[in-house]
């Protein structure tokens, strides 16, 4: 817990992670200001005394300067960004802009107003196609899309400005956020939604026709893609037990894996929803994505002994059932 009050920027904080981290974070004696474009959607907006918002793109600088200079921010907390693996690769322009160009505004607007600390939401997307079993924060990086690069090159972007300019940072590797609060108070809006679980249960509950296997002819065990399924509040959790670490500490840059250490297949995914909702899946395989890596598992050992944090939803069922619980509520 923070000992003071703390002003906390926040930008992204009225989408999905950002959104579900601000919800925790208002247990905590702080004030929070979010930044946000509202691209995907304003039903993430928290209405609480502690919170503030603010319509900006990070792209627009002289916007953002301007909310620097009203207040003295101890932290920012950094989600903004475009997301999509298949997106980036077709738009690779929009992805740099916004999560490059953007993001160099931000830590010009933190550098010109003395604000040093940041939380950054990297992603498991700089390692590409895993080399082993599990994946440390040491794995090779060669990111297979522009959306992974983008998230690496910011990463050394914060090394230098580390050296340079004396910023602590730490870089949170996600690796697959899902699941939705069970007080269903903030939860999972994309427009369009790519992600596999919301897909998966809106063709369950009927709001979309047919959800799509992209390959089944990967190196897996049963052909379709693996990956580490986390859940969206265990993942806010770590980001509070990365401030505490940034307030706690002088000097860091440091990068962290964010994951339950297990995979589930495509199909897997798919067994667990039926069984959920008591319902056959409508789907279709078709052929793999560009930029898809095969697997994607987890080696959190390093964020559990170093931060202290430690996932509580280890189950994939759990997960489903708490994000299946959201869309069957909002109906959407």
């Amino acid at each position: 817990m923070l000992k003071k009050e703390k002003t906390i920027l926040v930008t992204g904080g009225a989408g999905y992670i950002g959104s579900h981290f601000v919800n925790q974070l208002l247990r905590q004696d702080v004030k929070i200001v979010i930044v946000d474009n509202f691209s995907q959607t304003r039903k993430n907006i928290i209405k609480n005394g502690k919170v503030e918002y603010f319509e900006c793109d990070l792209r627009d600088k002289s916007k953002l300067s301007d909310i620097f200079k009203k207040y003295m921010f101890d932290l920012v907390v950094h989600f903004a960004a475009l997301a999509s693996v298949p997106e980036s690769i077709i738009k690779p322009h929009e992805y740099y802009e916004n999560n490059l160009l953007g993001g160099l505004n931000l830590l010009e607007c933190m550098r010109s107003t003395g604000v040093s600390k940041i939380i950054f939401s990297s992603s498991a997307s700089v390692y590409g196609e895993p080399q082993m079993e599990e994946i440390k924060e040491n794995h090779p990086k060669n990111p297979t899309n522009p959306y992974g690069y983008s998230k690496l090159v910011f990463e050394q972007i914060l090394k230098d400005y580390s050296r340079a300019y004396g910023f602590n940072s730490i870089s949170l590797r996600y690796f697959c956020a899902a699941g939705c609060d069970e007080s269903l108070s903030v939860g999972e809006y994309h427009n369009p939604e790519t992600h596999v679980i919301p897909c998966i249960l809106k063709t369950l509950l009927g709001a979309r026709e047919k959800f799509f296997v992209f390959g089944n002819d990967f190196p897996t065990p049963d052909g379709t893609g693996v990956r580490d399924y986390i859940h969206v509040n265990d993942l806010a959790g770590a980001h509070l037990k990365a401030m505490e670490k940034l307030f706690e500490n002088g000097e860091i840059c440091e990068q962290y894996n964010l994951g339950i250490n297990k995979g589930f297949s495509v199909m897997e995914l798919i067994k667990a929803a039926e069984e959920i909702s008591e319902k056959k899946l409508n789907f279709e395989v078709k052929p793999r994505r560009h930029g898809d890596p095969s697997r994607l598992i987890a080696n959190s050992s390093k964020a559990q002994a170093e931060l202290g944090w430690k996932p509580q939803y280890l189950e994939i069922k759990d997960i489903i059932l708490s994000a299946y619980n959201f869309f069957k509520t909002t109906q959407i």
